[in-house]
């Protein structure tokens, strides 16, 4: 699933694109795409006709395009989504959801999505923030983040760090791939229990996690394959950058150590047993 750096990639280049447009029609070719708009496809259509567009913002994973008439139209890219600006000549793409069309006959915006697992949906009153990401925290690269209150926040609670970063509430935007980076560097295993952290640890880790955001950020995020790409279809490149996600048996770039992988939550975690010893006891 993308996280912050790639969702914040294809930010800016909608907020390029389509930012100041007027969208003259909307044509939805899959139901799906637009479930979570209970109203309907034809609903959803109709009420973006006409509508322009403004700076198109993020909040974690999400995005939004505020509507000129205070609405907003919600994102969520799923595992496999991606928002695409494309010449209206260009063929249409096998799993192509969404196609909005605009009144200066410019690109199109389309939303294609192979695995049918993200969608948009129009959120009334939601151009400031919509009503359904009003729960999802600020992430650290937001420059409303408070960190006090986030290692306050951590500390007080009795989990692995991992979870903690995990935790959409807490901290958002940051997924499996970045948190394995941050703990990485931090020399943290992400079974430590927060309660245990020093609040000089807890500031030293949130500054790994900002600072391999914004370094992801800057190379276009992470792909492992083409279902992530920015909205002129270009892969990111961080992943040559990882020092420990997806790097199993292969030397730590620390301390030559092979990365190990665990099973977390159904997925895997990746570290460095030399850099990132595991606690003697984990947390309840």
């Amino acid at each position: 699933m993308p996280e912050l750096p790639e969702v914040e990639t294809v930010r800016r280049g909608l907020d390029k694109w389509v930012s100041g447009r007027r969208i003259a029609a909307v044509d939805v070719l899959h139901p799906r795409a637009i479930r979570r708009h209970l109203p309907g496809a034809e609903h959803f259509a109709s009420i973006l006709a006409g509508r322009r567009v403004g700076a198109v913002m993020r909040r974690g994973k999400y995005l939004w395009l505020p509507l000129d008439d205070e609405d907003a139209l919600v994102g969520h890219l799923g595992m496999s989504g991606q928002l695409l600006m494309q010449p209206a000549s260009a063929a249409a793409e096998t799993h192509l959801r969404i196609r909005f069309t605009f009144d200066d006959d410019g690109p199109e915006l389309r939303f294609v999505d192979q695995r049918t697992f993200g969608g948009l949906s129009v959120s009334a009153g939601g151009a400031v923030l919509p009503a359904e990401l009003a729960h999802i925290a600020l992430d650290p690269v937001d420059p409303l983040f408070v960190d006090d209150a986030f290692v306050e926040r951590l500390r007080k609670r009795h989990t692995e760090v991992k979870r903690a970063l995990l935790d959409q509430t807490l901290i958002s935007g940051v997924g499996n791939i970045y948190a394995d980076e941050a703990l990485w560097r931090a020399g943290l295993h992400g079974a430590r229990d927060t309660s245990q952290l020093s609040r000089p640890v807890v500031r030293r880790l949130l500054a790994h996690v900002r600072d391999v955001l914004n370094e992801a950020i800057g190379q276009g995020g992470t792909s492992f394959d083409a279902l992530y790409v920015n909205v002129n279809g270009e892969s990111g490149y961080f992943d040559r950058s990882l020092n420990a996600y997806g790097r199993e048996g292969l030397p730590c770039n620390r301390c030559g150590s092979p990365i190990r992988r665990e099973a977390f939550m159904n997925r895997s975690s990746y570290s460095c047993p030399r850099c990132q010893p595991r606690p003697r006891l984990a947390p309840r």
